[in-house]
């Protein structure tokens, strides 16, 4: 049973999204940037995160809505990648309260130009460390 469906529309579809349960919604919005981030992170646990995340959105098939709760499903009922991610999307928006009215879509541009910067200080400490601090030896 979907908590307080919500009707949208993306690219000419129409999908049924909803809250998370309590304890569904603290695993999925904590776990679900963490295993995003490039480099740092890990697909197959990002992929389970979506899983549960889509378990909470629906399409309606004659006068049944239809849980998109598994990769079949949801291959059969949206028809791309796009499509999917912007479902991903309303689905965090809807559900974090500090998200709502474009805010994450203003917030992931945030932290999409803060990452390189990071990476790049992270990467220039690693290399400070890594350098030799003296020349070395020669052997003549």
């Amino acid at each position: 049973m979907l908590l307080e469906p919500k009707q949208i529309e993306i690219n000419g579809q129409k999908f049924i999204i909803s809250k998370f349960p309590a304890t569904e919604g603290r695993k999925i919005i904590t776990s679900y940037p963490l295993t995003a981030i490039p480099r740092v992170s890990d697909y197959a646990a990002n992929e389970e995160i979506m899983f549960k995340l889509m378990g909470y959105v629906s399409v309606r098939v004659g006068n049944t809505d239809l849980v998109l709760s598994n990769k079949d499903l949801i291959d059969n009922h949206i028809k791309s990648w796009e499509t999917l991610m912007k479902i991903e999307a309303a689905m965090i928006e809807y559900n974090c309260s500090f998200f709502q009215n474009g805010l994450a879509s203003t917030f992931c541009e945030g932290i999409a130009q803060k990452v390189p910067a990071w990476i790049l200080k992270t990467l220039t400490d690693f290399s400070g460390q890594l350098s030799p601090k003296e020349k070395p030896h020669s052997k003549s």
